[in-house]
């Protein structure tokens, strides 16, 4: 049986909330759907205060995507050194940064024409 299709609204709620439990900062949505041979549809961007809070991020968003959809990112790489973690959910991939490595890459920067939407922290 084929695996349901999720609705992007539904998993971009749920990965915000997973960021916000664990207190992730600066949660950006780069919406990506009208630039041409965009990889995905979605850029989720935030970070963390240090490789400890980005692995609860990161661990955070798998835990409350896993339990409300049943569903789990097709790749994660960069857990290992937890400076940029990339999730991706093949819709929607999420980059979870230390605030330094963040700055200093800027990817937002490289998707200019991309509508932002910035998440207010909730604390």
């Amino acid at each position: 049986m084929a695996k349901k299709a999720i609705n992007n609204d539904v998993l971009l709620a749920n990965i915000i909330k997973g960021i916000e439990e664990v207190k992730g900062n600066d949660i950006d949505i780069l919406d990506l759907r009208e630039i041409d041979n965009a990889a995905c549809d979605y850029f989720i961007i935030c970070n963390g205060n240090s490789n400890t809070q980005v692995n609860a991020i990161v661990n955070s968003v798998q835990k409350t995507v896993s339990k409300e959809l049943k569903d789990k990112p097709w790749h994660v790489e960069g857990a290992d050194n937890a400076e940029w973690v990339l999730m991706d959910y093949v819709n929607i991939v999420v980059h979870v940064f230390q605030k330094q490595i963040r700055e200093y890459y800027n990817i937002e920067s490289l998707w200019g024409d991309a509508k932002i939407t910035t998440i207010q922290n909730k604390y």
